[in-house]
């Protein structure tokens, strides 16, 4: 059985779980509520079931997901089995666990003593207790957080902002200094990020008029079949000294050869551990391209993302460094940085800015990244990691969308 498998079924087992455990303690509920109720959590927990089973299995027979349900269905699909029902399900083991330790402790204390049973009862004709009440609501309440997850959601798809930074750089040669770059990382066109949010994203950036526009990988979202609007997105792009782009993680998981291959074809400027020269204001400026992972390795393995890989990929890299050109590394994993020798300046994305985030500090940024929004500096180099101003999950928190609009300043 394949992992993919066990966790559609741990899944589906914690839908069928939380749905008998609901109807248990709706009996309580007088009528109409009753009706009313088991009847809405048997639709909330059909189409959650069949909605992540289409999600699973509908990309290996190139289903287009997108195209047959509303976004905010999708959402809620995510929100409810990744954000509710995945916590309730681990809340629910631990209460599990730590019951049954109390049990063993009771008996090891009380040998032979049992706890004496409840008396039975009858509740027909009587309302509920409000003990009864709120064991309901307390099984109601996941079902009602996913949908009031979902509509923020919504709100939140064609938004994003510009972030202005200033960024020193005491290697930044002083014909460069005020040089300007837009970072327009993780797309992710396809589901959540497609139609008229592509052309506000175009507007802006181009509004901006920087020198460079620089894109930091995960164009589009899973599916091939969105690699042209993700491609028309760029060739629209606008910058006197240039438009290029590494590619991500997300870029490759139906087909590396294919995205490369179309993406080159289509006259996208594609850095796979290349670099490209240009002349900005008489002064030669390398961006280097890092690929995703190893070149060997399978781009979709968890080992091909960590530092072993990413370190492996750079060192290929740097071999092409040009010594007398102002460097700028396009990778889209920001643990890069680390690695990023002799490189004044990189840009990355992946992050999403942590997702979900309680607290700037407190997130799932931190928690899987060394680095995750903003300006990062270190021995006199700098990394500015990107949001994205796409989604590939639904809902953000403290970790808005952006356009990253970037000023280069000469410090001595």
């Amino acid at each position: 059985m394949t992992v993919v498998s066990i966790i559609f079924l741990i899944f589906i087992l914690g839908d069928f779980v939380w749905c008998w455990k609901s109807l248990v303690r709706f009996r309580r509920l007088p009528q109409p509520w009753r009706m009313a109720g088991n009847v809405s959590l048997i639709i909330f927990t059909a189409v959650q079931m069949s909605g992540f089973l289409v999600l699973v299995f509908g990309r290996r027979v190139d289903l287009p997901v997108e195209s047959f349900f509303p976004k905010s269905l999708i959402a809620g699909v995510y929100l409810w089995h990744c954000l509710v029902l995945l916590p309730m399900v681990f809340l629910w083991f631990l209460a599990r666990v730590a019951g049954g330790i109390l049990w063993i402790g009771r008996t090891l204390v009380r040998p032979g003593q049992t706890e004496p049973a409840a008396p039975a009862t009858s509740h027909d004709g009587r309302s509920m207790t409000r003990r009864e009440f709120a064991a309901a609501a307390v099984c109601v309440a996941p079902a009602i957080l996913t949908l009031g997850a979902t509509g923020i959601a919504a709100g939140q798809w064609n938004q994003f902002r510009v972030r202005h930074l200033i960024v020193p750089l005491p290697q930044l040669p002083t014909a460069l200094d005020g040089l300007t770059i837009a970072q327009v990382s993780d797309l992710h066109v396809g589901v959540f990020t497609r139609g008229a949010i592509l052309d506000r994203i175009v507007e802006a950036t181009n509004q901006l008029r920087a020198d460079l526009v620089l894109l930091p990988g995960d164009l589009i979202n899973y599916a091939l079949r969105d690699l042209p609007a993700g491609l028309d997105v760029v060739k629209r792009l606008e910058a006197p000294g240039g438009v290029l782009m590494c590619e991500g993680n997300h870029d490759l998981f139906e087909d590396p050869v294919a995205f490369r291959e179309r993406t080159a074809a289509a006259g996208v400027r594609l850095l796979v551990n290349e670099t490209a020269i240009m002349q900005i204001r008489e002064v030669p400026i390398q961006v280097l391209g890092l690929r995703w992972g190893s070149g060997g390795g399978d781009p979709h393995a968890m080992s091909n993302r960590g530092d072993l890989a990413i370190a492996g990929s750079m060192k290929e890299l740097l071999i092409q460094k040009k010594g007398d050109a102002f460097r700028i590394l396009l990778a889209h994993h920001p643990h890069a940085f680390d690695y990023a020798e002799d490189i004044p300046l990189t840009l990355s994305g992946h992050t999403h800015g942590g997702q979900i985030m309680l607290t700037k500090g407190i997130g799932f940024g931190p928690a899987l990244f060394r680095y995750w929004s903003g300006l990062y500096q270190k021995a006199g180099r700098a990394m500015v990691v990107s949001n994205g101003v796409g989604n590939w999950f639904p809902l953000r928190v403290q970790a808005p969308a952006e356009i990253v609009h970037i000023t280069l300043r000469a410090v001595r």
